[in-house]
């Protein structure tokens, strides 16, 4: 969504008033699910689990190798170590409706 040319982001607040309105369940009770899930999603992806959600997609984390860059700063040769980063890769069915109307 754009709004005066800029891009809407939707934080934790934002998700837990939205639920909370459409489920008529207080915000606290939505906090606490919301909390439990993002716990649990933590929880998994750091045994190295993937988590796989129906109609979304499926959520990993995949190691980035070490690598060699340049240090903008003084233009030397660095090396980049080795991270962990979380990949979401967004279902066919969620891919579809993101592409309805293009």
């Amino acid at each position: 969504k754009m709004l005066l040319g800029r891009c809407i982001i939707m934080n934790k607040v934002d998700l837990i008033e939205e639920i909370a309105s459409k489920l008529n369940l207080t915000k606290r009770e939505i906090t606490l699910i919301v909390d439990s899930l993002f716990e649990t999603m933590e929880d998994r992806l750091l045994k190295g689990e993937e988590i796989k959600i129906s109609g979304f997609g499926n959520i990993n984390v995949t190691k980035k190798k070490e690598r060699k860059g340049i240090d903008p700063n003084t233009q030397q040769e660095i090396v980049i170590p080795s991270t962990n980063t979380l990949t979401i890769k967004t279902s066919k069915i969620l891919k579809a409706k993101l592409n309805k109307n293009k």
